[in-house]
C-alpha cells in the first residue's frame, strides 16, 4: 500500500530553534516546579517548546498520574513568563478539549495510544480539521504499520503539522536500555515517508541520563530534526522517571556540546559522496552475485540431502559454521552482533530453500 502524507514542513509553522529541542519534566507536579523549571529552560537559547505530563498513563493504579486539568493552567502561566510554546500529551476526548480551552500550542501522543487504533481513531475525528501541531510517538511494540497508521489516520483528518517521535520499542534485550532504540524502524520510516518530520526522545530510550548524551548525538547524525528531552528542575525529587530526568544545567551542557550536521556540508562534499556512493552500488551488485550463488549451492545440497534421507538441519555443522563465521569477521574488525543477525538471516532462507526442495521432491515421488 502508497503511502504518502499531506504534511507542512516545521520550519512553515514553528518559529523555534532548529534542530527542535522540547524539553520539560515528565510530569508536572507542583506550580513552583513547572514555573522554577520552565524559567530555567527558557536560558538555554537551543530550546523552544516547554513539556509537561499533565495526565500520566499508569501501568498499575495507585502510582502517580498526574495532576490533571489545574496544571494546565502552571503550564499556562509558564509560557506567558518564559515565551515558551507548550506541548501536551493527550489520551481521550477529554484531555483534547481541556488543551483547547486552555489554548495549549502543541499536543503529542503517547505510544500506549498510539497501539490502540480505536483511540487514534476518536482523537482524529475530534482533532479533525484543526490547526494544531500533533507529535505522534512509536507504539511500545516494533510495529512500524501500526506507527504509520496512526500518523495516516490523523493527517487524513485534516491534521497537516505532524511530528514522529522516536522514543524506542519494548524489547526483553534492550539492555542496558530502558527501551531499545531499533534506529532500522525510524530510518525505514523515513525512507517510506520523506517528508515526515522524525524527532527523538532519548529520556525513554536511555532509562538513565548517562546515557542520553550518545543517543543524542546518534539521532542528529541520523538526521531526525530535532530531540524531546525530559528535565525537571530537581531531578532526585521527580515523582516520576527519576532516573532519565536531566537537571537544567546537565542539559545545557550536553546541548552545547551536540554536534548538529548541517546540510550545507552534505552538498559542499556532494560529488566525493557520489563517489563514495557508486562504489557502494558496485559493491551491493556483487554482494547480491554471491548470495545468488550462495543459494544456488544450497538447493544442490538440499537435493542431496533428500536423495541421502539427510536433515536439512544439522546442528553440529551450523555451530562451526557459525563460529567460523564470527571469527573471521571479527578478524576483519566487524562487529559479533552483525555478524549474528546477518548470518541467522542467511541460515534461515538457506533452511526455507531446502524444505521447499524436500517437499517438491517428495511430490514428485508421489506422481
Amino acid at each position: 500500500m502508497q503511502t504518502k502524507l499531506n504534511i507542512i514542513p516545521i520550519c512553515d509553522w514553528c518559529s523555534c530553534p532548529t534542530p527542535l529541542i522540547i524539553s520539560g519534566p515528565c510530569s508536572a507536579e507542583t506550580e513552583q516546579q513547572v514555573l522554577e523549571t520552565a524559567e530555567a529552560i527558557a536560558g538555554i537559547q537551543q530550546v523552544g517548546i516547554f513539556r509537561a505530563g499533565i495526565w500520566k498513563p499508569r501501568t498499575r493504579p495507585g502510582d502517580f498520574e498526574g495532576v490533571g486539568i489545574k496544571g494546565l493552567k502552571w503550564l499556562c502561566k509558564a509560557r506567558e513568563k518564559t515565551g515558551l510554546k507548550i506541548a501536551v500529551e493527550i489520551g481521550n476526548v477529554d484531555h483534547i478539549n481541556a488543551c483547547f480551552d486552555h489554548e495549549i500550542d502543541i499536543l503529542w501522543i503517547g505510544a500506549r495510544t498510539v497501539a490502540n487504533p480505536f483511540s487514534i481513531q476518536e482523537i482524529a475525528e475530534v482533532l479533525e480539521n484543526t490547526d494544531i501541531p500533533v507529535m505522534i510517538k512509536n507504539p511500545v511494540n516494533p510495529d512500524i504499520n501500526l506507527w504509520i497508521g496512526a500518523l495516516e489516520r490523523l493527517n487524513q483528518s485534516g491534521i497537516k503539522k505532524i511530528i514522529a517521535i522516536h522514543r524506542g520499542f519494548y524489547s526483553y534485550s534492550g539492555q542496558p536500555y530502558r527501551n531499545d532504540p531499533m534506529w532500522e524502524i525510524p530510518i525505514e520510516l523515513k525512507r517510506i515517508l520523506p517528508n515526515l518530520p522524525v524527532i527523538c526522545d532519548p529520556s525513554h530510550i536511555c532509562g538513565n541520563t548517562n546515557l542520553i548524551p550518545d543517543i543524542s548525538q546518534k539521532a542528529m547524525d541520523l538526521g531526525m530534526e530535532g530531540l524531546m528531552i525530559e528535565v525537571h528542575i530537581r531531578p532526585e525529587q521527580a515523582l516520576t522517571d527519576v532516573a532519565q530526568q536531566l537537571s537544567p544545567a546537565q542539559l545545557k551542557t550536553f546541548l552545547d556540546n551536540l554536534v548538529i550536521r548541517s546540510n550545507k556540508d552534505i552538498n559542499l562534499l556532494q560529488h566525493g559522496l557520489e563517489e563514495l556512493r557508486s562504489e557502494i552500488d558496485h559493491t551491493d551488485a556483487e554482494l547480491l552475485e554471491i548470495l545468488s550463488k550462495r543459494m544456488q549451492i544450497i538447493e544442490k545440497i538440499g537435493r542431496y540431502k533428500k536423495l541421502h534421507n539427510i536433515t536439512a538441519f544439522q546442528v553440529k555443522r551450523w555451530n562451526e559454521v557459525r563460529e567460523r563465521f564470527i571469527r573471521k569477521g571479527a578478524l576483519k574488525g566487524m562487529d559479533k552482533e552483525f555478524l549474528v543477525n546477518m548470518l541467522e538471516t542467511i541460515h534461515k532462507e538457506s533452511i526455507r530453500r531446502q524444505s521447499e526442495i524436500f517437499k517438491e521432491i517428495s511430490g514428485n515421488k508421489n506422481q
